[in-house]
């Protein structure tokens, strides 16, 4: 008994078994939660109309993109068949991301998702990079729902347990050529001794970034404990999300104090990490904002092919974001000085609550 702690808080609904809490969240809470998402992660109605209306329908298709802590770091501002995207550094990360870094490459992963909903509009996107901005101009084609357009209000990144399903042969090569970019390479693992390899980076990294206590604030900032909190900010890790139980703010923020340790997270990814299939890394062939953009694209299509094949798939980042153990990471990959952006785990798991965006209007300029 010295360690786990029994509480019950029946006035407030909450109950704190053993260092895990259930809380009673009220129902129109989550049913309004659950209102935003659906409406959120949906399909546009129409695929035709004005062209303020179909460049803000862009907009919206882009938001829906992967990006860091879901701090969506990201402003757009369009034009006459055009949409500018550039970075807002007010949602830059610096501890965990102090060359913003995950800022362009969540900026890359968005662009991803307009190129492939022009597509559905009748557009053809041609992407430029200047001036440390994303430029995206349209041009008539036929109209094309792909696959991959499909998938976008489908796609999450799954933090959760996966069931340890291989993935086909056919399947591994359908997902590494969807990666595929000039100035861009990916490896990709399924091996059980190369996965035991990486995870014992993400232990190294993950280790380092928790007795960091810089990164562990910026972390909790993030994190939004309950439906009500998540849609005030409309941002952010929702504990949902990650399978976590969901309690009020105040015991929320005391329960993580006491729970997230470096040994608990250690243990949930060693336990992610061995259920999953396989294991994928996208380098950069120079480090330049340029290519961090071209690494979130070619992750953000990969993350699209998988979702259109059942797959679910999380960043396991940790071995990159960690100095010491990226330059590690990179000499067991062979790759040199090139840098190593991103590391995603995948396999076959469960559907779970999705992450809200904010409105299209508080993200245009």
């Amino acid at each position: 008994m010295k360690r786990r702690k029994f509480i019950t808080l029946a006035g407030a609904g909450t109950i704190v078994i053993g260092g895990s809490v259930y809380f009673l969240n009220n129902n129109y809470q989550n049913n309004k939660y659950e209102d935003r998402i659906n409406e959120i992660w949906s399909h546009s109605t129409k695929f035709s109309g004005s062209n303020n209306e179909v460049m803000k329908e862009l907009v919206r298709y882009a938001t829906l993109a992967a990006n860091s802590h879901n701090t969506q770091p990201w402003l757009f501002k369009i034009g006459n068949r055009s949409i500018s995207i550039s970075p807002d550094f007010s949602r830059r990360c610096p501890v965990v991301d102090p060359d913003d870094h995950h800022v362009y490459a969540s900026l890359g992963c968005a662009t991803e998702n307009i190129v492939h909903a022009a597509k559905a509009f009748g557009l053809k996107a041609n992407v430029s990079v200047q001036n440390k901005m994303i430029e995206v101009d349209f041009e008539p084609i036929s109209i094309k729902k792909t696959e991959l357009f499909q998938a976008i209000p489908k796609r999450q990144c799954t933090k959760v347990t996966y069931d340890g399903k291989k993935v086909a042969g056919n399947e591994l090569k359908i997902l590494e050529m969807s990666a595929q970019d000039e100035g861009i390479s990916t490896q990709l693992f399924t091996d059980k001794k190369d996965m035991e390899t990486i995870l014992e980076y993400l232990v190294e990294g993950n280790s380092a970034q928790m007795r960091d206590k810089a990164f562990v604030k910026e972390l909790k900032d993030w994190i939004r404990f309950n439906p009500s909190e998540a849609i005030k900010y409309s941002d952010g890790l929702y504990s949902a999300v990650s399978g976590n139980p969901t309690s009020p703010s105040w015991l929320g923020n005391f329960i993580f104090n006491m729970a997230f340790t470096e040994k608990s997270e250690n243990d949930k990814y060693m336990e992610q990490m061995r259920s999953s299939a396989g294991a994928i890394a996208f380098i950069s062939e120079q480090d330049t904002i340029e290519h961090w953009i071209k690494a979130g694209r070619s992750y953000q299509r990969f993350a699209l092919q998988a979702t259109a094949l059942g797959l679910k798939h999380a960043f396991i980042n940790q071995p990159v974001e960690v100095p010491q153990v990226r330059a590690q990471f990179a000499d067991y990959l062979g790759i040199g000085e090139r840098r190593t952006d991103l590391l995603v785990r995948f396999g076959y798991g469960p559907e779970m609550p999705k992450s809200l965006r904010r409105p299209v209007n508080e993200v245009i300029i």
